[in-house]
């Protein structure tokens, strides 16, 4: 499978900003935006702000923001593309050094489960917000499908770097499964999709040491 330009994610963003700053002040004002934005977000845990406090955040005038914003919601849209864009690049450099260090499938399913597991939880309070957004604006809402989409080709890309030790008629079909029960077990743990009451950290350090285990067993499982 193939990965793709983001091309969905990309005219997000480019539809977001009227025009993105390429150096100097008018870029250094743009990022503070960005991040000020950003921060807010993370802070309230929802979108419960104004521009206001976006430029006593950014320090940027409110001038300088509909310079580049049609509105709030463009505002959030850029922080929202920007923020996955950034995500699957990291995952890119992450899956690309896993591959580059396992000697077998063993070795890359372990490693795979824990960085993966510190990936998401690094992101994961940002990730729930974008779902939220997502849920009621379709804008945002078709990004988020199309970097989880990327994210699964990469995810089953590296385990099938393996593929001579999954047994089976389908690799492809069996490293997908793979990639859909280890995001859905981590995403559940970090609040993703559900409640935050149902992670439980001591269950999780067992689970994630057991997961790889079950994982492997199924892809050399010869059914």
């Amino acid at each position: 499978m193939t990965i793709h330009q983001p091309l969905i994610t990309q005219d997000l963003l480019r539809g977001a900003v009227r025009k993105i700053p390429r150096q100097g002040r008018s870029l250094a004002s743009y990022e503070r935006m960005l991040q000020a934005t950003r921060e807010l977000l993370l802070e309230r845990g929802d979108d419960d702000f104004t521009l206001i406090d976006v430029s006593e955040r950014g320090n940027v005038s409110i001038g300088s923001i509909y310079l580049r914003f049609d509105s709030k919601d463009k505002l959030l849209h850029a922080v929202i593309a920007q923020e996955l864009l950034e995500t699957l690049e990291c995952e890119e450099k992450m899956h690309a050094k896993l591959s580059q260090h396992a000697s077998s499938l063993g070795d890359y399913l372990g490693a795979y489960i824990s960085e993966y597991s510190r990936f998401l939880g690094e992101r994961a309070t940002m990730l729930g917000l974008i779902m939220q957004k997502a849920a009621s604006d379709p804008e945002i809402s078709n990004p988020g499908k199309e970097i989880a989409a990327q994210s699964a080709i990469l995810a089953t890309n590296g385990i099938l770097t393996f593929k001579d030790e999954i047994t089976g008629p389908d690799p492809a079909l069996k490293a997908t499964v793979v990639f859909q029960t280890v995001f859905s077990t981590i995403a559940r743990q970090f609040g993703l999709g559900t409640t935050s009451e149902s992670a439980d950290p001591e269950a999780w350090a067992i689970v994630k040491s057991e997961l790889a285990k079950m994982m492997l067993a199924y892809l050399r499982d010869p059914a």
